[in-house]
C-alpha cells in the first residue's frame, strides 16, 4: 500500500464530518473537483469506497466510520497544536438563533469585550450554523437542537419556556382551543412550530387555525401580539419585560409549560484556542447562574 498523505486524510475527514463534497472544499479552500479526486486518490489508496454518493451530499461506508475512529484524534490534536499559535487576537466565531444571541447572549459577553475579546457573530436556524461549526467556520454555536453532528461536542446550557400571550385588549374569558379559534394567530413560521409544539403540549392536540400575520423573527412576533394584532407563543425571556408593564399578559397557566432545551456547541480542536475556551467557560458559568429563560 502506498503510504497515506496528510492532505488526503484532512480531506478524508472533511468529507466525512460535513457530509458534503461542496462543504469540504469550502472548509479547506479547495475546489470540489480537487477534493472529489483526493478522495477517490484515498479510495485507490485503500482499494474500497469511503462514501456513497446521494442525491444531497455523500454518506459515509463502514470503511470510513473505522477510518474516522483511527485517524480524527490523532489529526484533532495536530490541529490543536496549529491553534493554539494562533494570535491570541484572533476573533471568536459564535453562531446562534438571532433573538436569543441579541437579547441574552450579548450582555453575558460584554465584559470579555471589554477585556479585548474580537467577536463575529453568525445568526440563523441551528440546522445550518452546525454544519457551519463541523465545516470549521464557526467555532461555538448556540443550538436550539441537540447536535448530532461529526467532530462537534455540545452541552445542554439552558432552557426556554414558552408562554401564550397576547395584548390585554385581547384577553379572553376562556384561554382553551375553542376560544382562541376565532382569535388572529402571529407566527414564526407559516407551519406554526412553535404554537404546534404549545398546543401539543398544553391542549393535547394540533392546532386547527392558520396564522394570519407571519414574522420570520420573534421580535417582530413580539412588536406585533403588542400592538394587538394578535396572539402568539413566544419564550419568556422575550416577554418578561412586557409581561411586568403589563403590555402583554398570559393567556393560559399551564401546570407545565413547554420547556425548549439549548445547547453550547464547539467543533474539535477549537478548544486549544485560549480565546475560544475563554468564550465557553464563560458562557457555561454565566447560563449556570441565570434562571430559566
Amino acid at each position: 500500500m502506498s503510504p497515506l498523505s496528510l492532505d488526503l486524510l484532512r480531506t478524508f475527514l472533511a468529507v466525512y464530518r460535513t457530509g458534503s463534497l461542496t462543504a469540504a472544499a469550502q472548509t479547506l479552500g479547495l475546489s470540489q473537483p480537487a477534493v472529489t479526486a483526493q478522495v477517490k486518490a484515498l479510495e485507490s489508496v485503500l482499494d474500497r469506497p469511503l462514501f456513497d454518493r446521494l442525491a444531497r451530499g455523500v454518506a459515509p461506508t463502514p470503511a470510513a466510520d473505522e477510518l474516522a475512529r483511527r485517524v480524527a484524534p490523532s489529526l484533532d490534536s495536530l490541529d490543536e497544536v496549529v491553534e493554539s499559535e494562533l494570535p491570541s487576537d484572533a476573533a471568536v466565531h459564535l453562531g446562534g438563533p438571532a433573538e436569543f444571541l441579541c437579547e441574552e447572549v450579548m450582555p453575558m459577553l460584554a465584559p470579555l469585550v471589554r477585556s479585548g475579546l474580537r467577536l463575529r457573530t453568525t445568526l440563523g436556524l441551528s440546522d445550518d450554523l452546525l454544519a457551519d461549526l463541523a465545516a470549521g467556520r464557526l467555532d461555538l454555536v448556540l443550538s436550539t437542537i441537540r447536535p448530532r453532528v461529526r467532530g462537534v461536542q455540545a452541552d445542554p446550557v439552558y432552557d426556554e419556556e414558552f408562554l401564550l400571550v397576547a395584548a390585554p385588549s385581547l384577553a379572553l374569558p376562556g384561554t382553551g382551543p375553542r376560544e382562541l379559534a376565532g382569535v388572529p394567530l402571529v407566527a414564526y413560521a407559516e407551519d406554526l412550530p412553535i404554537v404546534r409544539r404549545y398546543w401539543r403540549t398544553v391542549f393535547g392536540r394540533r392546532p386547527s387555525m392558520a396564522a394570519q400575520v407571519v414574522i420570520p423573527d420573534l421580535r417582530g412576533v413580539l412588536s406585533a401580539v403588542r400592538a394587538g394584532m394578535g396572539v402568539s407563543v413566544l419564550p419568556a425571556y422575550l416577554c418578561r419585560r412586557d409581561l411586568a408593564a403589563g403590555t402583554l399578559v398570559t393567556l393560559a397557566e399551564p401546570d407545565e409549560a413547554p420547556i425548549n432545551t439549548g445547547y453550547l456547541a464547539v467543533r474539535s480542536g477549537a478548544l486549544a484556542r485560549p480565546a475560544v475556551a475563554r468564550v465557553r467557560a464563560h458562557l457555561i458559568e454565566a447560563f449556570r447562574t441565570a434562571p430559566t429563560y
